[in-house]
């Protein structure tokens, strides 16, 4: 059977199907925050199959598969790649209405032109056909970055990464713009002292400083970022319950960072000062730079204790969290503006209870000298769907400018993701188009499509400097 992703998919209107043929539809992707591994690209690899490029490492569709009742051995487990797949394909029937069922079609369609619906009845013929293309076709990791047009792409990479890969990325040729995004979050861990005490030794270790104090733990990141800039890099990233402005003393994180290098346990509040301290720090750094910085907010992660302990982490066990985020938040902010040490920031909520908070405190500290200096993200993880991104766009619409949006992104580790930047763009053309049928706003395609093309693209290219 032939699948709903017809021309008009997503969009109610002919006015909606022209504003994105037109305007958003043949716009680059800058694909500004993603989790692709860069060795992959590096060596532009070439996947055996769709479960190599798809399942490994999904665990949107992990999450489905388990909660469709597929044993593990067929989600992370041992099970051959056909089986896998078939798992998925057993699956997919069941994602009515979730936008898994949308991706998978969309992937199917746009990369290897299938358009028919996956299922138990025709998992084989596309798990075979697929593979074919993915062995002998152009569907090499550049070829299907070009496919999607992808500009340029930015990694998520840790302090102690070498970056080996960003420069043997650019010696080989590949066609895209890869850089590398600074994500220091283990150099604040340390709730957990004995593995945290392991990542300061490799950070010395790497760059050359003796990790014996808390400035000097800025000394050896400040190496690092030297070395990130040599490669491009022009954002960081961090990730968090919520933005940490505890007060504390230059003494007191003294105290506490001799404490953790002694192998001693930290109590609660002296863990917040401390994480406080280097969120602070860190902030200075990235606005030292130039750079533009980018705090994921609020998920709790690996809920399941004894699935944690079997598989790891980053295995389909996070969720939503609920924390009080924004007396925090404005606390954080304020400290920064009011050294003038402020650098360009985008926030990112993952519970939708607090999208009114996000997209009213960024206005709090636009202070005129770069258009958009203050960013509220896409809608992120479990918000990035129809309804969250629809509620996104209309919050922001609400609350501030719209037209200043720096747009989508993946957050993802798939190579086949890139439809998810034709699916915001549907729905961002769908919102403009119905508004105007309404008699909301003028109907003036030129105008509109403007602000749909800067959206889509020009603004995130102006405001990273791609």
């Amino acid at each position: 059977m032939k699948t709903f992703i017809t021309d008009s998919f997503l969009l109610k209107s002919h006015l909606a199907e022209s504003l994105f043929n037109e305007n958003a539809k043949p716009m680059p992707v800058i694909d500004y925050h993603s989790h692709l591994i860069p060795s992959q690209i590096a060596e532009n690899k070439r996947f055996e199959n769709l479960t190599q490029i798809w399942l490994y490492g999904d665990h949107y569709k992990w999450r489905a598969m388990r909660a469709a009742g597929i044993d593990e051995k067929f989600v992370t487990g041992k099970g051959s790649d056909r089986e896998k797949f078939s798992a998925w394909a057993k699956t997919v029937p069941q994602t009515l209405r979730n936008p898994l069922y949308h991706w998978t079609h969309l992937e199917l369609l746009r990369y290897f032109g299938i358009d028919e619906l996956l299922s138990p009845e025709t998992s084989d013929k596309i798990f075979d056909k697929t593979a074919d293309m993915l062995q002998n076709g152009d569907y090499r990791v550049w070829d299907l970055l070009k496919k999607m047009n992808v500009e340029t792409v930015c990694t998520t990479d840790d302090p102690v990464d070498s970056l080996e890969y960003h420069t043997q990325i650019r010696e080989n040729g590949c066609p895209v713009k890869v850089l590398p995004t600074w994500r220091p979050d283990k150099a604040s861990a340390a709730g957990d002292v004995k593995t945290y005490n392991a990542y300061l030794d490799k950070l010395s270790e790497i760059s050359n400083v003796d990790i014996n104090s808390f400035d000097k733990l800025f000394e050896a990141l400040d190496s690092r970022i030297e070395h990130f800039a040599k490669n491009g890099c022009r954002l960081a990233d961090f990730g968090l319950d919520n933005l940490y402005s505890e007060d504390f003393t230059d003494s007191e994180i003294n105290e506490i960072f001799l404490k953790v290098r002694s192998g001693k346990d930290l109590n609660a509040l002296e863990l917040k000062k401390f994480q406080s301290a280097c969120l602070y720090r860190f902030a200075l750094q990235v606005h030292k730079k130039g750079w533009v910085q980018q705090f994921h907010a609020g998920p709790v992660r690996n809920n399941n204790s004894r699935l944690l302990k079997e598989l790891g982490p980053d295995t389909g066990f996070d969720s939503i969290g609920d924390f009080s985020q924004a007396q925090q938040m404005s606390r954080f902010l304020d400290k920064l503006d009011s050294t003038n040490s402020l650098a360009k920031t985008i926030l990112y909520n993952i519970n939708p209870a607090d999208n009114e908070v996000f997209a009213t405190m960024i206005g709090n500290f636009q202070d005129g000298t770069v258009a958009g200096k203050m960013q509220w993200g896409s809608a992120w993880w479990f918000l990035d769907q129809k309804d969250g991104i629809e509620k996104q766009i209309n919050c922001l619409s609400n609350h501030g400018l719209l037209s200043r949006f720096v747009g989508m992104l993946t957050d993802s580790r798939s190579f086949l993701s890139y439809p998810r930047h034709e699916y915001f763009r549907r729905i961002l053309c769908n919102v403009f188009a119905t508004d105007v049928l309404n008699g909301e706003l003028p109907n003036d395609t030129a105008l509109i499509g403007q602000v749909i093309k800067d959206i889509c693209y020009f603004n995130a290219k102006n405001y990273f400097n791609f």
